[in-house]
């Protein structure tokens, strides 16, 4: 029997998540929501989701129906059919329909990283806990840049335990589809205090980490990619090569070479175009492999995040882990990269 999965939010997420569930032989889409009739709107339905408007107003319906975009209803005439619904909504908008609409038609949920940990059960990253969020009923799946933090790590402490973690985030100013955020000719601080709320994030994953990692973060005038440069200091004298084996082992992340062209975070994105991948969708943490280095018990690297998409098949395993449809985290990994064609 397939997982009845509602996506409230057709967006940039929302609807990269719809089809990533699509391709699960053991998930199904019942439906997709957005709050005003646009584009996307149009675009769902012509891919045959069935649309409905994502808040309850049934006033709101016209609006779709005046743009010619057919709708089945509103959001609370499919819910009663989710198993559990993804959320989309923007930042803040998630918590509201937590406490407005799942929580009083008792459906289980997973929210985004823009949300605060503290108004869920648990965060979410498939490595680290998948077995604690088990059956649980709230969910919020981590940001792009804890999701790139916490699959690196991850790699790290199989070879190592961490004793210090200091990571410096370039952060892209915009999605690529984002005309209104800047900022456009300078370096901005995010925050300008350090460190910043990356480290906390990081914990309410790990929090093994506490205490452990700090980190800030700028803003640059790009929108393709996240860049991480890390410092982490480990307890054992390992070596180079002993780090770049874990990385390769561990699920979602790849590497790459600067002298084989990969540059920059524009020559990542074009190797996404060029393999063919649907919104040249970079689902892997991308390191590149001559920034890996370790001096002292201290490792080097760069990494670089694709904030759009890192996210997506993390979401897909919460589901799998919160309806328990599968209870080893590494056969959902497998079993979901295999699906959405990840490395």
């Amino acid at each position: 029997m397939s997982a009845k999965v509602l996506i409230n939010g057709y967006g940039s997420i929302g609807k990269r998540v719809a089809d990533a569930v699509a391709v699960q032989d053991d998930m199904e889409v019942i439906g997709v929501s957005k709050t005003k009739p646009d584009f996307e709107a149009r675009l769902a339905v012509e891919k045959g989701y069935k649309l409905f408007v994502a808040v309850p107003d049934r006033e709101r319906i016209k609006l779709f129906e005046e743009a010619g975009i057919p709708v089945e209803g509103t959001i609370l005439d499919v819910i009663e059919e989710a198993d559990i619904v993804v959320d989309g909504a923007p930042k803040k908008i998630g918590k509201q329909n937590l406490e407005n609409i799942y929580k009083p038609n008792k459906v289980k949920a997973i929210l985004q990283g823009g949300e605060k940990a503290k108004d869920v059960e648990d965060s979410f990253n498939a490595l680290w806990s998948f077995d604690r969020c088990y059956g649980k009923d709230y969910i919020r799946v981590v940001s792009c840049n804890t999701t790139g933090l916490c699959r690196i790590l991850y790699a790290i402490n199989e070879v190592s335990n961490i004793k210090k973690a200091r990571v410096v985030l370039v952060r892209r100013a915009a999605d690529p589809n984002d005309d209104k955020t800047g900022p456009i000719n300078a370096i901005t601080p995010n925050p300008v205090t350090v460190p910043s709320h990356h480290g906390p994030d990081v914990v309410s994953v790990v929090p093994e980490l506490e205490g452990k990692i700090l980190t800030s973060a700028v803003i640059v005038p790009t929108t393709l990619m996240h860049q991480h440069t890390l410092m982490v200091e480990v307890d054992d004298n390992i070596s180079r090569e002993d780090v770049l084996d874990s990385i390769l082992k561990t699920p979602r992340i790849i590497t790459v070479k600067a002298e084989d062209g990969f540059t920059s975070t524009a020559k990542i994105i074009e190797y996404g175009r060029d393999i063919g991948r649907l919104r040249y969708d970079i689902n892997e943490l991308v390191i590149w492999e001559e920034s890996v280095n370790v001096l002292d018990r201290e490792i080097f690297l760069m990494q670089a995040v694709h904030q759009e998409s890192i996210v997506v098949p993390e979401n897909i395993d919460c589901i799998r882990a919160m309806l328990q449809m599968e209870d080893d985290k590494f056969k959902s990994i497998e079993k979901t990269n295999k699906a959405m064609g990840i490395k």
